[in-house]
């Protein structure tokens, strides 16, 4: 794409841009391999802003891979709920515990030893060995890709395997060698602050002489759009149990040694943490839901059953569009069910819940206040 002279202008030109210009983030301050790590298996499927919080309090409680691996997985589950894909958050302590066990706690430093960690694949491996240790290896994410295929001018869909082989190795052959760790955020940054998706910021691009797409006029057109997986539509029901005490009760999450479970599984719909009684319904929401708590919640007991409606829960992950019914009920005791926990239905941040779990509450605290308002209104 780029040799001799224009490629070392290139070079300087965005690496001078990135010194200047980078934002301040809270890894960028470190070269410890531990917190290079965390933050970019955060920021996978994340937006810089919403990680950092949960960056800092993460390394608070876990300052080093020794302190995660010996963690329990549901206190990181806890610690990393809101954040989604709680996948990342169990290979993190996986990988940690292998960490601990393989490398003497510190990081491994090759690339062969990287990828065996769980959770690492070959953007990340190489995200965190070049900044870390600076290793000569390019990074390959959805941002450096759009700006590649901007420079230029490539089209069709990227993510076909001929087509990312071609952009890796455009990828290594722009790769500063002298400055990895540099060149391998600052690609990164163009593509997240300036070569955005829509409406890239070509003006103020640092590189923008070299860049075919806008030669050609083609920059709201490359990267072109890959065609979407077909939506799945869920209708789940909820039921939230709520004694004289305000306490609720959550059910536990699947075993950790159980099967992984299927895509459309209510499990796996909450992240496998802890919940509300859920199950996915047909036609009768209230009618099935009442079938499942007679069954498992208040099985062998008598129960009055004259739940309240809550107001409907919109909820996607990924292709999967999610409609949730929740329905409250107030009783005078909470049944007693193997392994479910009794909490405040206003705190429930003592035990790992998805954020869809977080929006049920939050519906059922809200019928609360409407109540009281009613009642202040009817004594006015």
């Amino acid at each position: 794409m780029l040799t001799g002279p224009a490629l070392s202008r290139f070079r300087k030109k965005l690496l001078a841009w990135f010194a200047e210009f980078q934002r301040d983030l809270p890894w960028r301050r470190t070269k410890d391999p531990y917190r290079i790590w965390l933050s970019e298996i955060m920021l996978q499927q994340t937006r810089v802003a919403a990680a950092i919080p949960y960056y800092k309090r993460f390394l608070e409680r876990f300052p080093d891979a020794k302190t995660l691996a010996e963690a329990p997985e549901e206190e990181v589950l806890r610690l990393w709920a809101g954040l989604g894909y709680y996948s990342r958050a169990r290979n993190l302590r996986k990988a940690a515990r292998q960490i601990v066990a393989e490398h003497d706690s510190y990081f491994p430093d090759t690339l062969e030893k990287a990828l065996a960690l769980p959770g690492i694949g070959s953007y990340t491996a190489a995200a965190i060995l070049s900044i870390a240790y600076g290793k000569k290896l390019a990074v390959l994410d959805g941002n450096v890709t759009r700006v590649i295929a901007r420079l230029g001018a490539v089209r069709g869909d990227l993510r076909t395997d001929p087509r990312w082989d071609r952009l890796q190795k455009t990828a290594d052959s722009l790769l500063a060698p002298h400055a990895p760790g540099d060149w391998n955020q600052a690609m990164m940054e163009l593509g997240a602050t300036l070569c955005i998706p829509r409406s890239p910021q070509c003006l103020l691009c640092p590189v923008g002489e070299f860049c075919q797409a806008r030669k050609l006029g083609l920059t709201d057109v490359i990267p072109e759009k890959r065609s979407k997986r077909s939506t799945v539509k869920i209708t789940l029901a909820a039921l939230v149990l709520v004694d004289r005490q305000q306490r609720t009760l959550l059910l536990p999450p699947p075993k950790s040694g159980a099967k992984p479970a299927p895509p459309n599984d209510v499990a796996a719909l909450l992240s496998r943490m802890w919940h509300f009684p859920t199950i996915q319904v047909q036609r009768d929401d209230a009618g099935e839901l009442r079938e499942f708590a007679r069954g498992t919640i208040f099985s062998g007991q008598r129960f009055g059953w004259k739940p309240q409606a809550l107001p409907k829960i919109r909820h996607a992950v990924t292709y999967r569009q999610i409609t949730l019914l929740p329905f409250r009920l107030d009783i005078a005791g909470l049944p007693r069910v193997p392994h479910a926990k009794f909490l405040p239905l206003s705190d429930l941040s003592s035990v790992p819940v998805s954020n869809l779990t977080r929006k049920v509450a939050r519906a059922a605290i809200q019928e609360d206040k409407s109540k009281l308002e009613e009642e202040n209104r009817g004594h006015s």
